[in-house]
């Protein structure tokens, strides 16, 4: 129903309106407020603006698609020059049958939410005048009246702070929104009837299950649904409307108020696991053990995929500050447990902190994944920073313990000195996507909270067991080298990967942020590197104070950090002659054309996937066997985030890099492992 086909019907019922319509210059049956997250939003930043909607008791508003009749909100914008503003967020919505025809709405009060840009190189007190026309519909079981408020913001350029009250009316407003899906749906629409197949891990908490269709016009509204579940799958049968859309979108409400927002795409829906899964909403799910076993399951993905994360490349550098400490505590008992300990309290609160702020970022709609940190050129630089002055202590230029409060990093022994490396290490190392981690993570991302921490937090456990046995088996510990002059040596040859890991940083530095940024992180490594050479002088000489000039240089990586550019560097090629970039719409094209395609993701701060191109996808046999195959390639870069593939890789139960699929000609895709050879690559081409 149009904006105007409602008004025409609420004025020819109005006359049996009277009783509950607003008095002259009373309040409307659905007020509206217009809030921002923070009034003085920074240039070249985004702010959060909720539309809060109050209904009066008795009423309701609509969703974006109102169902069988309705309307959702509409918005006329009058924005400054160069503001722009996302499409609206609604929460997760309520159903409402009215003499048979079914509804999509919000009984109680609610918010739906924008995102709006704020243009860069505005000076500081710029005003901004935000105005909108909003107009929706506000009904009763018996009436409806068309509403209209013209609401106004003025907000000034400034520094982007949000205030704790204000951040946590918006978060709780968040929370209500639905979270994206973790993997790709399917549908298939066959015999009148609409069957999807949506991949939910079986670990995952699932009560009073609806899908509310966004596409409109694809299902019969009113006609019920049947949900069923099975394994890793629930299944959900509706009656078509008309003909079998070409796509589909939606949200898969599963209680409690949470919903998850998804894409489907045509396919094949397995009848006989359908025929066989059990009705999710008339008892218990089938296959499903409980909760607490199922995440336990989680857990035991978590805890491997940590354990094997000591073994990756990308972590390699960092575990072994670590193991001169492990080293010099020898035979003492006590030292090493409590070294452990403290190693592992930094490692597991980092990932609980990344897993906590991940789910917060999913919660409020955005597209982010497990290596969300690193695509923060700041980030890179404040990793770059920190890397090259471990690097220059193990190499001896200076001995931290002399610098105040220097005591505390990474590199010094005791339990702060242990902590702090166990939080580098995971900070670093767990964006890296092993085996197991593509399970753990894709439970954690539809989990309850409470339940999706904990397997963050037995992901760290995993990674830092290692240490954890060294010190707590002493059979372990007695086969570890025993301390002596050699240490000196060994120390200066592990500043050898720190150093190289220091150039990784400036080169990822460099991609994210151009030449200007890699000139604006050199400077400020520099600067850190000079001030440090000094204290080291300082220290030696005897001369005392030698920390004072680490003032000016942290001043100057601080600077470097507020003024660093965030401009992408083109991806011209990935590696392999002839490859793409990545898009949905260029696979499509490829598939239809009937050739194989090989599709990899990578990230330029990933060292597996770094790895796999050096050491596989561009060797001379795997190139050749492209070539002669005519296989396409397409590379998907990940560096710097892209809404585009982390849907893509939601949609393949991942949340990170690397992920390889290899399309054979009219086959699904097949996905490789994370850790790539010659011939695996091979044989998988060889099968199609």
């Amino acid at each position: 129903m149009t904006f105007a086909l409602a008004t025409l019907l609420a004025m020819l019922f109005a006359p049996l309106a009277q009783a509950q319509l607003p008095a002259p210059g009373g309040q409307p049956n659905i007020r509206a407020a217009l809030v921002a997250e923070s009034d003085r939003p920074a240039a070249g930043g985004v702010v959060a603006l909720a539309f809060e909607m109050k209904p009066a008791p008795g009423w309701h508003g609509y969703w974006a698609n109102p169902g069988d009749a309705g309307l959702g909100m509409r918005l006329k914008w009058t924005l400054p020059p160069g503001v722009t503003v996302s499409p609206l967020r609604y929460p997760v919505p309520q159903r409402l049958i009215v003499a048979g025809l079914m509804n999509y709405v919000y009984e109680a009060d609610y918010a739906q939410l924008v995102t709006l840009d704020v243009p860069v190189g505005l000076a500081p007190g710029t005003s901004l005048p935000i105005r909108v026309q909003a107009d929706w519909l506000a009904c009763t079981d018996e009436i409806c009246v068309p509403e209209r408020a013209e609401l106004a913001l003025d907000l000034v350029v400034g520094d982007g702070i949000v205030d704790a009250a204000r951040r946590g009316r918006f978060d709780a407003w968040r929370m209500a929104l639905p979270r994206p899906l973790g993997g790709e749906a399917l549908f298939e629409a066959k015999a009148g009837k609409l069957r999807l197949a949506i991949p939910i891990p079986a670990s995952a908490e699932v009560g009073e299950t609806y899908f509310f269709p966004l596409t409109e016009g694809a299902i019969d509204y009113a006609a019920p649904q049947a949900v069923r579940r099975k394994g890793d799958t629930v299944f959900v049968e509706a009656a078509l409307r008309g003909g079998a859309p070409a796509a589909l979108d939606g949200v898969l409400a599963i209680g409690g108020g949470r919903g998850l927002a998804l894409h489907a795409r045509p396919g094949a829906v397995d009848a006989a696991a359908f025929a066989t899964a059990a009705p999710l909403n008339a008892g218990e799910p089938a296959d499903v053990a409980g909760l607490p076993a199922t995440v336990l399951l989680a857990l035991g993905a978590a805890l491997l995929g940590g354990l094997l994360l000591n073994i990756m490349p990308c972590v390699f550098p960092i575990i072994s500050l670590k193991a001169l400490s492990l080293i010099r505590a020898g035979g003492d008992e006590r030292s090493a447990r409590i070294e452990a300990l403290a190693y592992t309290g930094g490692v597991v609160l980092t990932c609980l902190l990344l897993g906590g702020l991940l789910l917060a970022l999913r919660a409020g709609g955005e597209l982010v994944g497990w290596a969300f940190q690193l695509q923060d050129p700041r980030i890179i630089l404040l990793l770059l920073v920190v890397v090259l002055a471990i690097a220059l202590n193990l190499a001896g230029l200076f001995e931290i313990g002399s610098i105040a409060g220097g005591e505390r990093l990474a590199q010094q022994g005791g339990a702060a000195g242990a902590f702090w490396a166990g939080a580098l290490a995971a900070f670093v190392a767990t964006p890296c996507s092993g085996p197991f981690m593509a399970t753990a993570l894709g439970a954690a991302l539809v989990l309850p909270w409470p339940a999706a921490l904990a397997v963050f937090g037995g992901l760290g456990i995993g990674l830092a067991l290692p240490f954890l046995l060294i010190a707590f088996v002493p059979a372990l510990r007695r086969r570890m080298p025993k301390p002596g002059a050699w240490m000196g040596r060994f120390r200066r040859i592990l500043s050898i990967p720190m150093f190289i890991t220091a150039l990784g940083l400036a080169w990822v530095l460099g991609r994210q942020s151009g030449v200007d940024g890699l000139a604006l992180g050199l400077s400020a490594a520099l600067a850190v590197g000079l001030a440090l050479w000094w204290a080291g002088r300082r220290q030696w000489t005897g001369g005392g104070r030698g920390w004072l000039p680490m003032v000016p240089a942290l001043a100057l990586a601080l600077a470097a950090l507020v003024l660093l550019p965030h401009v992408a560097v083109p991806v011209e090629n990935g590696g392999v002659p002839g490859d793409e970039r990545f898009s949905e719409r260029r696979l499509a094209a490829l598939q239809a054309e009937g050739r194989p395609v090989f599709v990899y993701f990578t990230a330029d701060w990933c060292v597996t996937c770094k790895v796999n191109e050096k050491a596989v996808l561009q060797r001379r046999r795997v190139v050749d066997a492209f070539a002669q195959r005519n296989v396409a390639v397409l590379v998907g870069d990940w560096t710097q985030g892209d809404a585009t593939i982390s849907r893509f890789l939601e949609r393949h139960g991942r949340s990170g890099v690397p992920l390889y699929l290899y399309y054979g000609p009219g086959e699904d895709p097949q996905a490789l492992p994370q850790l790539l050879t010659i011939d695996m690559v091979l044989k998988a081409i060889d099968r199609s």
